[in-house]
């Protein structure tokens, strides 16, 4: 595996850095200087080239200006950063710059890693949802992330509270599972900063952080719709687990639509306005998501899992036979009792007597509609 490290900085990365700093130049500006400038470092070497044509006089005139002191100190400063362990600053000039999002309609001009730089070659599935959700969607995005883990995918979402937290423990859990956090803020921050201790057990576990901001930027809720592109843009598939209707989840699952990318919705109660966005994406066309079979028949898993996704070794369900095969008829589905009576072949009184032993160590939860569902203790 590769973790983010520090190379020499070459001509081109200054010019990177430089047009990343100043105020005018955006992702798209950008990119339509590399359709003209083909070679990063002629940007500042001969920027009449094609800059005219791209960016207005004045910027024009600003870039052709020699540097100027303040940016010099935070492109030092940047270049300072990269040196220390487990860090490194990709320009779209890097062939490890991800190749899905070099093909969306603004794909951004940097990208500041930490960790493992190889999970960005991994096939990435992305889980999104409310911050202040219900347990029912907890354990729906923790659930969905352990399998989609242990099928290789490498789960991506934002590190915020709620679903985002949830999504990233999933993966976590699984045995070489991997995990992108995708910031809103610059590297130096965790946001909300009660997840630093989530963000530091994703790089033990061989995960990877990542921003397209300056390391020393705070978060601000402006950001976060602008990260929520690199969210879709990194996945292939993005599933909502939970939320509003006026959530940013819906604009980030739209935002995977028009990317191409395959979306999926999570179902829930009527009565829950937790539960309105997804129905929402469900009318608009996403795909109603009870169980793995239904992501599986669109997106085939990269690869078969070795085994059902299992516990932490720390919280070790009843080792009994109906406890064991409960769980093992559950899998990552939410199921009736008649369909459990069905799959586990047990009489109706000592499967509800497992069913309350497993409920009370929080193996399993009863949703709202009567369906059960297989979870993880906290």
């Amino acid at each position: 595996m590769s973790h983010a490290s520090s190379s020499p900085v070459d001509t081109s990365l200054r010019a990177w850095l430089r047009l990343s700093l100043e105020p005018g130049i955006g992702p798209i500006a950008v990119r339509c200087l590399l359709e003209t400038i083909r070679d990063s470092s002629d940007f500042f070497s001969c920027p009449s080239a094609g800059w005219p044509a791209v960016l207005p006089r004045a910027l024009t005139a600003r870039l052709e200006a020699p540097l100027q002191a303040q940016t010099a100190a935070k492109i030092d400063r940047l270049e300072h950063w990269q040196q220390a362990p487990g860090r490194l600053i990709l320009t779209q000039a890097d062939q490890r710059y991800p190749a899905l999002l070099r093909h969306i309609a603004d794909p951004p001009v940097l990208l500041y890693a930490m960790g493992n730089i190889d999970c960005l070659n991994l096939p990435g599935f992305a889980i999104v949802g409310a911050r202040s959700a219900t347990r029912y969607g907890i354990d729906g995005a923790r659930q969905f992330s352990r399998c989609l883990a242990e099928c290789g995918w490498c789960i991506v979402s934002g590190l915020a509270s709620g679903i985002d937290g949830a999504a990233h423990t999933g993966a976590l859990e699984v045995p070489g599972g991997r995990t992108i956090a995708v910031l809103g803020n610059g590297l130096d921050h965790v946001y909300p900063p009660r997840h630093r201790p989530l963000g530091d057990r994703i790089l033990a576990q061989d995960g990877l952080l990542l921003s397209e901001y300056p390391p020393w930027l705070p978060a601000r809720p402006f950001r976060f719709p602008q990260r929520n592109r690199l969210i879709a843009g990194l996945s292939r598939g993005l599933l909502v687990a939970e939320a509003s209707h006026g959530s940013g989840s819906l604009i980030t699952a739209r935002l995977a639509g028009e990317m191409g990318r395959d979306v999926f919705a999570l179902p829930g109660s009527i009565h829950s306005p937790l539960s309105r966005g997804c129905h929402q994406l469900i009318r608009e066309g996403a795909i109603l998501t009870e169980s793995m079979a239904d992501i599986d028949t669109v997106l085939p898993p990269p690869c078969q899992p070795s085994r059902a996704p299992s516990p932490s070794p720390r919280h070790s369900p009843p080792a009994d036979e109906q406890s064991a095969a409960l769980l093992s008829a559950l899998g990552c589905e939410t199921l009736h009792l008649d369909t459990l009576l069905q799959r586990t072949g047990l009489p109706a009184a000592p499967l509800q007597t497992a069913l309350m032993a497993l409920e009370l160590a929080g193996f399993v939860a009863c949703l709202p509609d009567g369906r059960y569902q297989a979870t993880q203790p906290d």
